[in-house]
């Protein structure tokens, strides 16, 4: 489908802006800051193109979430070894998408969504700080303007008395994004109670009747 196609492009173009911002040339890095505006534009793109056209599934979902994942790995990874951040920036990012991601991946197995009519957020602090619009749109936008301006702030120019103007609102964007994204993970790990108590419930249950299992094959 073509919602799906633009996601995983995305992903693509990503790893284009990788290669170009480790070229270094003033080129290179205007085609990097164009190529990350694409990236961004494409964010929105996808859902556009699936509510259009009808296109709108879990599995698309699950991917949008997925490649999302991948491509802002890859932006707060390559900023971190270029120096542009320190490291603990990627290092958060990464700890809190493995954990949120693996949570709502139990979820999903019980057929709820990350957001949408059918999500697995049931308060309604929850709901707004994760699934809300307002929310999602800030996150977004934050993220968007860090890893754009990191782009322009840190452009190879070296001419004495030079300042870029840049500088500051990229990393307040980018230290408002790091922030945005810890506390939007909050609610996904207190809310997944609900789905991790039933496993380990069936768990306990299972063990005693492995046991007899056991017991019965020794005998």
């Amino acid at each position: 489908m073509l919602a799906n196609f633009i996601t995983v492009f995305r992903v693509f173009l990503s790893f284009i802006v990788v290669g170009l911002l480790i070229y270094g040339s003033p080129a290179a890095f205007w085609s990097a800051f164009f190529l990350t505006v694409i990236v961004i534009w494409f964010d929105g793109l996808d859902g556009y193109v699936a509510r259009k056209f009808n296109q709108a599934s879990k599995f698309g979902a699950m991917l949008d979430i997925l490649c999302d994942r991948i491509v802002e790995c890859i932006y707060w990874i390559t900023f971190a070894c270029l120096g542009w951040l320190p490291m603990i920036f990627p290092l958060i990012v990464v700890t809190r998408g493995l954990i949120t991601d693996g949570l709502r991946s139990l979820a999903m197995e019980q057929g709820y969504t990350a957001f949408g009519a059918s999500t697995m957020m049931q308060s309604k602090l929850g709901k707004f700080i994760v699934a809300s619009n307002f929310c999602r749109f800030t996150y977004a936008v934050t993220k968007a303007f860090a890893f754009a301006f990191l782009i322009l702030a840190n452009f190879p120019i070296k001419q004495e008395g030079y300042t870029n103007r840049f500088e500051f609102f990229a990393y307040a964007c980018a230290y408002i994004a790091l922030v945005f994204c810890v506390i939007r993970g909050i609610p996904v790990v207190i809310e997944s109670k609900r789905f991790i108590a039933p496993m380990m419930a069936q768990k306990m249950t299972q063990k005693p009747v492995e046991q007899n299992i056991e017991q019965q094959i020794k005998e």
